[in-house]
């Protein structure tokens, strides 16, 4: 790309633009002016292999889609908005097509961010609980470093405490639970983590009293908390006790879904069945915003009943959830993902990928372990591989920069905690090819070595 001068750009953002997750007094956040597939370009003109999909795990087909652009266009001009309460042909469209992916589902509620997804299934299992319950069971257990969003409430159910910190008071009903991450196990050097695992998670529900909680909320592999992938039997378990005690099962598939992780969806690799199940992030590969909240039919006719009383329904609204450009965007991205193979491609190049980060451990002490499935994966680094003290943030910030140097963006856990700010994130275009997963592993290599 040709350098422009964006000069007056740059310095209307530094004058009025308030960046996300930025201390300004310490730095001027760069600007990206084009994206092209997996690469990014900035306004001196600087090409960036894009191994973040935009920074937060979304762009999942990758940048300057013309079909997706053109598809938004067309129901742009035929019928931009009608309210939630209302149909349009490209809703109904998608969902259909998006239940296509997810049997034993079937309903979509619309909505914007993936904090709000999940705020309109916190909702539900509330209602729920008035309805059936007498208000008793509304609980909602979550999952430590597991995260659901930046509203108060999402953050009332994050495992995550820096991000949390300042942030209180919080919603009540919500209760903690233990991670599953075994390389960080709570219980030593033992062969049966998961039932370890699923042991002290019952033990908290018998504890809270079963009869007091309506759902468990969990990504299906922690994003954001370290890209944790749970052990084997993990997640059958937790749909046992769900069974169980009748605890609704909520996956929060904002940073899995769309093909993210070599599936469909994160928990198909795990043979469960959720009731509530929501998604952002890649369902329109942030060409427009959409989230959706998508449930069984059970929770659906729980909340529509009884069609005689007046408060029978789910009385919520997400305004833009009216909009057409999100479910145009989603369709035709799953068009795309369809056509060109990508869940496939993200499951053979994520192996791929995972196979060089595991060779780079045999090089590089610093690198404790790897860990994740399909184009989602994690380094986490450690000053010693036997004590596994987890490497400073300040040194893991050295290896992005050093790395976005180098012409390759990558990710970190990024002030989630206060101890295990420790793993790159890696969450490439579903695009990705063999020969640009070997750039990313030697831009790594070369941080690892030069640092």
């Amino acid at each position: 790309m040709d350098k422009n001068n964006f000069s007056e750009e740059i310095e209307l953002d530094s004058a009025h633009v308030w960046h996300h997750m930025t201390q300004h007094s310490n730095s001027k956040p760069p600007m990206f002016v084009k994206g092209e597939g997996s690469y990014l370009w900035n306004a001196d003109g600087v090409r960036f292999l894009d191994a973040t999909s935009g920074g937060v795990w979304c762009v999942n087909v990758g940048y300057g889609r013309e079909t997706i652009a053109e598809a938004v266009k067309e129901n742009l001009i035929q019928l931009n908005y009608s309210a939630g309460s209302t149909g349009t042909p490209i809703a109904s469209k998608f969902a259909a097509k998006l239940l296509s992916y997810m049997p034993g589902l079937h309903r979509v509620y619309y909505s914007n961010s993936g904090s709000e997804a999940n705020e309109k299934a916190y909702k539900m299992v509330r209602q729920i609980s008035e309805k059936f319950y007498n208000g008793k069971k509304s609980k909602i257990l979550y999952r430590d470093r597991d995260y659901h969003g930046t509203t108060i409430t999402c953050l009332s159910s994050s495992g995550q405490e820096e991000r949390k910190n300042q942030y209180g008071p919080f919603t009540p009903g919500f209760v903690e639970f233990p991670h599953c991450c075994e390389y960080r196990s709570q219980y030593g050097d033992v062969d049966n983590y998961a039932e370890l695992s699923l042991n002290a998670l019952e033990k908290i529900i018998l504890a809270e009293d079963p009869d007091t909680i309506g759902a468990i909320v969990v990504e299906p592999i922690t994003a954001g908390g370290g890209v944790i992938v749970p052990p084997e039997g993990y997640f059958k378990g937790v749909e046992a006790l769900c069974r169980k005690y009748n605890i609704l099962l909520h996956i929060d598939e904002v940073v899995c879904g769309l093909g993210r992780t070599g599936k469909w969806f994160g928990y198909q690799h795990f043979d469960i069945q959720p009731d509530i199940v929501t998604m952002a992030k890649g369902l329109a590969s942030a060409y427009a915003a959409i989230s959706c909240t998508v449930v069984s039919e059970d929770v659906f006719k729980k909340l529509n009943d009884r069609p005689d009383e007046r408060e029978s329904y789910f009385r919520d609204i997400s305004t833009f959830g009216g909009c057409t450009a999100g479910p145009a965007a989603a369709l035709e991205n799953i068009a795309i993902i369809e056509r060109e193979g990508l869940v496939e491609n993200s499951e053979v190049i994520g192996d791929y990928l995972l196979n060089n980060l595991s060779l780079l451990m045999n090089k590089h002490q610093v690198i404790g372990d790897v860990r994740g499935k399909g184009l989602f994966l994690g380094l986490e680094l450690v000053k010693d591989r036997v004590t596994k003290e987890p490497m400073e943030e300040t040194m893991l910030m050295k290896v992005v920069a050093h790395c976005s140097k180098n012409g390759v963006l990558i990710g970190r856990t990024n002030r989630s905690f206060r101890k295990y700010n420790n793993t790159l994130c890696l969450s490439p275009m579903l695009t990705l090819t063999k020969e640009q997963a070997d750039v990313i592993t030697e831009a790594i290599d070369n941080a690892l070595a030069d640092l």
